[in-house]
């Protein structure tokens, strides 16, 4: 399975005094199993990319394909491509609206046809999968802490059992252990299940810590595409386009600029520690007796 865009362009209102490029000649593969990162300033073209890769957008010009074929084709179901490529918005808990947790999640399953010991049978599995607790399952969405409703949200997508899920900002407004529990539970379904995801966010130690691949976005277009250590190493560029590494990084580039032996390039603080601890075992070996 791959996410092809090619030569992707989107012009919003065209031909009006209000045009607007948002994509430039886009060129991107996602490849199954992915867990990849999109970061970049506000208006950079990041939620208009990603509602290129599930039909939500048409491009202006060029094409998008799944599994090796155009989603745009006449015989092509973009309903089918809904189910297997999950989009979850920003803020989604503003999206539940039945009465129970149970239903909202059963809602996209029986949307795609499936009888009603089906869509339930996979509602209760994807709610599982999320740790919402079962007492839970039959209370009013409205009920729940921010990070619970964002996972009833998530299970929602999950329970089309999507083989690509996209989240805008997911950990938006989440406390420091709401959002570290969602993205577990993302590097549990990237890890666990195979899944591919992708994640649109605004933090940059979010990112460095559980991505395997950075896109930076500028004025519509991929301004960098590699690892988060190769991403963040261009510190100077990103801040030209109003971002920043993760603060780990700086930190231990001023350590290293004061003649401390560590790596100028950490971007986790699993990776700083681990540089800090062998900076001290060096020191310690070269001292004289």
């Amino acid at each position: 399975m791959s996410l092809i865009l090619n030569h992707v362009n989107y012009v919003y209102e065209p031909n009006t005094p209000m045009e607007r490029m948002a994509l430039r000649d886009i060129n991107l593969t996602i490849e199954a199993g992915e867990f990849v990162g999109i970061i970049g300033h506000t208006g950079s073209g990041k939620s208009t990319l990603i509602q290129q890769l599930n039909g939500l957008m048409k491009p202006t010009y060029g094409e998008v394909y799944f599994h090796g074929r155009d989603i745009y084709d006449g015989d092509f179901s973009l309903k089918e491509l809904r189910s297997k490529v999950g989009l979850v918005f920003q803020y989604p808990e503003y999206q539940l609206f039945e009465t129970t947790v149970f239903e909202d999640v059963c809602f996209g399953p029986k949307n795609l046809g499936l009888s009603e010991k089906e869509a339930g049978l996979r509602a209760f599995e994807a709610l599982e999968y999320v740790k919402i607790p079962k007492e839970l399952f039959y209370q009013s969405p409205f009920e729940l802490s921010g990070g619970q409703k964002r996972r009833v949200a998530i299970a929602g997508v999950l329970a089309m059992r999507p083989e690509v899920l996209i989240l805008d900002e997911p950990t938006a407004g989440l406390d420091p252990q709401g959002r570290e529990e969602l993205l577990g539970e993302l590097r549990r379904l990237n890890e666990g299940k195979g899944m591919t995801i992708i994640l649109v966010s605004h933090s940059m130690e979010d990112v460095a810590n559980y991505v395997q691949r950075l896109i930076v976005m500028e004025d519509g277009g991929i301004r960098f595409d590699g690892t988060p250590k190769d991403v963040f190493a261009h510190c100077d560029e990103l801040e030209e386009l109003g971002l920043m590494a993760p603060q780990v990084t700086y930190l231990m580039r001023e350590l290293q600029a004061k003649g401390f032996p560590v790596e100028g390039n950490v971007t986790t603080v699993d990776e700083a520690k681990k540089s800090i601890l062998r900076a001290i075992s060096w020191q310690n070996r070269m001292r004289p007796c």
